[in-house]
């Protein structure tokens, strides 16, 4: 076994956790959605595109690194590649939903959900671009740092997904 596949086995747990909680919360999300559609609150494409969407593809993001980090590579530069490409799609995905969270009307973000929906999103995929970068230089700070942006992916998809179910419970509550 090579230096760098025993670096990528010592953190096997650690992925089957971060992307059996993904995969969950994935699933969870399409609940949520079922369950709108069928309730009295009303809300629109813009807004499901800005702060929906975007929920299940962070959480999506979070399993698809660690099923990349889980795979049996026969290089360092094939899975710096892999994961290359998945943070700058995160990272153009990122600028979408920027532009689509500020044309969507239904709903006004406060400092909170620009964090949460944009600034912290972007953090964590350029954290991952950068590590895959690094991976082959530095493979033990950057895999830390790869981790670092999936458990942040998987955080980021929780949070949002809380806020969203809370922000429609208050306001069906309200009547709105």
């Amino acid at each position: 076994m090579t230096e760098s596949a025993s670096a990528l086995s010592s953190w096997e747990s650690f992925y089957v956790i971060v992307g059996s909680s993904g995969g969950a919360l994935i699933g969870l999300q399409f609940v949520v959605i079922t369950l709108i559609a069928g309730s009295r609150y009303n809300t629109n494409a813009g807004a499901l595109s800005a702060f929906g969407t975007p929920t299940v593809v962070h959480l999506t993001g979070a399993l698809l690194v660690s099923a990349f980090m889980s795979a049996p590579w026969s290089s360092l530069g094939s899975l710096s590649v892999a994961l290359g490409v998945c943070g700058l799609g995160g990272l153009l995905y990122g600028a979408i939903v920027l532009r689509r969270a500020r044309r969507q009307t239904t709903y006004e973000p406060v400092w909170e959900d620009w964090s949460w929906h944009t600034v912290l999103p972007f953090v964590s995929y350029a954290t991952l671009t950068v590590s895959a970068a690094l991976l082959c230089t530095a493979p033990q700070h950057a895999l830390f740092c790869i981790g670092s942006a999936a458990l942040g992916l998987l955080l980021i998809g929780i949070h949002n997904a809380w806020d969203t179910v809370t922000h429609i419970v208050v306001s069906s509550a309200d009547g709105e």
